[in-house]
């Protein structure tokens, strides 16, 4: 009989929790109210639903400004995705702003923004952001702050995010306010980077200015776009900037010691761009590393060799150190080429026809032309050497002397020039007997 009457009070305790819903439903669900909200959501998709293709053929449609096509691509391709849910919610911010000034209920249609103001904020970060760990600590804080707001709970939430804070004198710093600042800085850190990009493919495109001052004037705009983008953010969020007086000085002196390198890589480089010792497409040779410049950067220069090799070298280290720049007046490089002959050969022969094996390689200039001389008698062979001018050094030099060299092989082969062997000639002074016993 125990068992029977605690099944028969769970039973009754389920009996009053479905009475207490349907009374709740009736109440807030199952009215007039409700329903005309839930039916101005559902006009204002359809609504969205006719005019967003349209907008997005519009954005095709249009011609791209000069000199933006690519900038312009990128935004089309952020904005279409956009273009049904934004004509969705400017519907329902127009439903609730009538409703409000009518005092009607809008409860449904504030759900119904903040969820589709969550739903594009989403929807920009996947484009923007790439990492996607960002992405879903992203969407995690925007549909959390969706949820507090139709719950009701996203004032008290912010009012107790602000109190958690620490006084500094008159500065407040808050958990609220640190996650404002978080959000402004990120927001401004990649406009000012999307903007600093469009400015150094303008500046890129002047003729006028030579690589290392385009180089120049692209770090800095970044520098200064940065700059003020995290100034901004700061200010953005009510902080002091002459608060951080104080701070800023013990930052700078711990970067005096600990960050010198860094600071003097940063100067370095751009002693390098203002003086135009090297830029971008210069070939170089830096102690054992020769290649040609692929771009410099604020911290190091990117240099690639003939084996597709990168190395980042350090701008204090063009700055400190013996630097080979064989493209600095002019890309024009002549190459040493030595050859040794017999001396039972024909010497005339040899030097035409080492210069005609030169010439034959569309690589070698005519003017300077490649020339043959005797350079002297040695040991064994007859020193030639033969002297080619190139102008384009980032190709490569080993693959110009083989190829020059196996001409030069077959040619000497088809004349009759030998190519000498070692020989050492051997006098004995004095006999000396030799006693040969049986």
């Amino acid at each position: 009989m125990g068992d029977f009457f605690d099944r028969f009070s769970q039973l009754q305790e389920l009996r009053d929790l479905a009475l207490e819903l349907i009374a709740w439903l009736g109440d807030n669900v199952f009215v007039l109210s409700p329903l005309l909200q839930l039916l101005a959501i559902g006009v204002a998709f359809l609504i969205a639903r006719s005019v967003g293709p349209r907008l997005e053929a519009m954005l095709d449609r249009a011609t791209p400004p000069e000199g933006f096509e690519v900038a312009y691509g990128h935004t089309v391709r952020f904005l279409k995705p956009l273009a049904l849910p934004v004509v969705w919610i400017i519907l329902l911010w127009f439903s609730q702003l009538v409703a409000a000034n009518a005092s009607w209920s809008y409860h449904v249609l504030q759900s119904g923004v903040s969820l589709l103001t969550a739903w594009i904020i989403i929807r920009m970060a996947t484009f923007v952001v790439a990492d996607p760990g960002w992405s879903r600590a992203i969407t995690v804080v925007a549909w959390s702050i969706a949820a507090l707001n139709i719950v009701g709970l996203l004032d008290p939430t912010i009012k107790i995010l602000d109190s958690m804070a620490i006084q500094f004198g008159e500065v407040h710093v808050s958990v609220l306010g640190v996650g404002k600042a978080v959000v402004a800085l990120g927001a401004l850190l990649w406009l000012a980077g999307v903007a600093s990009t469009l400015l150094e493919k303008r500046i890129a495109k002047v003729s006028a200015l030579s690589p290392s001052v385009q180089v120049l004037f692209g770090k800095l705009m970044k520098i200064v776009l940065f700059s003020l983008a995290f100034i901004l953010a700061l200010n953005s969020v009510g902080i002091d900037l002459t608060a951080l007086a104080v701070f800023s000085g013990a930052v700078g002196l711990g970067i005096g010691f600990g960050l010198q390198k860094v600071v003097s890589n940063l100067l370095s480089g751009v002693i390098l761009l203002l003086d135009k010792s090297v830029k971008p497409g210069d070939v170089i040779a830096v102690g054992d590393t020769y290649g040609w410049i692929n771009s410099l950067s604020a911290r190091y220069v990117s240099v690639i060799t003939r084996d597709g090799t990168e190395h980042l070298i350090p701008n204090e280290e063009l700055i400190s150190q013996k630097v080979e720049n064989w493209s600095y007046t002019n890309r024009l490089v002549r190459q040493r080429i030595p050859i040794g002959i017999s001396y039972s050969s024909d010497v005339r022969k040899a030097i035409e026809l080492s210069v005609e094996a030169a010439k034959q390689e569309t690589r070698v200039l005519d003017e300077p032309s490649p020339v043959c001389h005797l350079k002297g008698f040695g040991d064994s062979a007859v020193d030639l050497e033969l002297r080619i001018w190139l102008r384009d050094p980032q190709n490569g030099l080993s693959n110009i002397r083989n190829l020059i060299l196996l001409r030069i092989w077959d040619l000497y082969h088809e004349n009759g020039i030998e190519f000498p062997y070692p020989q050492r000639d051997i006098s004995v002074k004095g006999s000396v007997p030799v006693r040969i016993e049986n």
